[in-house]
């Protein structure tokens, strides 16, 4: 054989080596660096919303192990990138699975904001908890497994600053004993529909304690959930990413 036929065969049979050697579910790179990112201090305007805000999840909650982008579908676009660390460790619940995909709620505004994340990215976990707030009644429930273990009265948003429906999840764990208030903050992934910002921060809504009873019950709050302090003890106890429904119910 010619050795020119011989080098052409030869680099045939090498760019078919390179291409049967490719994943085909190899994801194209991503440059993080040009992402902004999910916080619940940022707002997503791309970001895919929660299409069942009300419906109930298996429990199954993910942590990214490092930095990772988020997908408006499976396969889809990169929109925005999250970090492994918010309030603590980030854990967001799953409302929707795809083959080798999961679509998660976000803590960035919109309210009701997700996005698809790759699994090999995660880590795996389950809550087998769920925490219910009703606006309508003013009342606070923790359920675990289905079973209730309890309900209180709770003070929600004001008519001009309400507690925003639709489903959310427990973002983190604050204690803070130079809050007078309340030592004890349970942020949510959820934001005022009608404040920029509580106190300069931004305006994050959360599960907290109040030094008075009377607020219990009520509608009176800027957003937040205030809640007894038996109420806030059991909560506290509830791991990161369980899911948290809100209802005007």
């Amino acid at each position: 054989m010619p050795a020119l036929a011989v080098l052409i065969l030869l680099g045939i049979v090498a760019v078919i080596g390179f291409l049967g050697n490719k994943k085909d579910d190899e994801p194209p790179p991503v440059d993080l660096t040009t992402l902004a990112a999910s916080s619940t201090a940022t707002t997503i305007a791309g970001a895919p919303l929660d299409p069942d805000p009300y419906e109930p999840t298996a429990g199954v909650v993910v942590h990214p192990r490092a930095e990772a982008a988020l997908y408006t579908s499976p396969d889809g676009d990169a929109f925005a990138k999250i970090a492994p660390k918010q309030f603590g460790p980030t854990w967001l619940p799953v409302v929707e699975q795809a083959d080798g995909w999961v679509r998660v709620l976000l803590p960035s505004k919109p309210n009701r904001s997700t996005g698809w994340m790759r699994e090999d990215e995660l880590d795996r976990a389950s809550s087998s908890y769920l925490i219910r707030v009703h606006t309508g009644s003013r009342t606070i429930e923790l359920f675990e497994k289905g079973k209730r273990l309890g309900s209180w009265k709770a003070g929600v948003g004001a008519r001009k600053t309400p507690t925003p429906a639709g489903r959310t999840f427990l973002l983190g764990s604050i204690v803070d004993h130079k809050r007078s208030a309340s030592p004890i903050v349970l942020p949510l992934g959820a934001h005022s529909p009608t404040l920029d910002t509580f106190g300069g921060g931004p305006g994050t809504v959360a599960i907290h304690g109040w030094p008075r009873a009377d607020v219990f019950g009520a509608a009176i709050s800027a957003g937040c959930v205030r809640v007894p302090k038996t109420a806030l003890a059991k909560m506290q106890q509830v791991p990161l990413g369980t899911l948290v429904q809100i209802d005007n119910k």
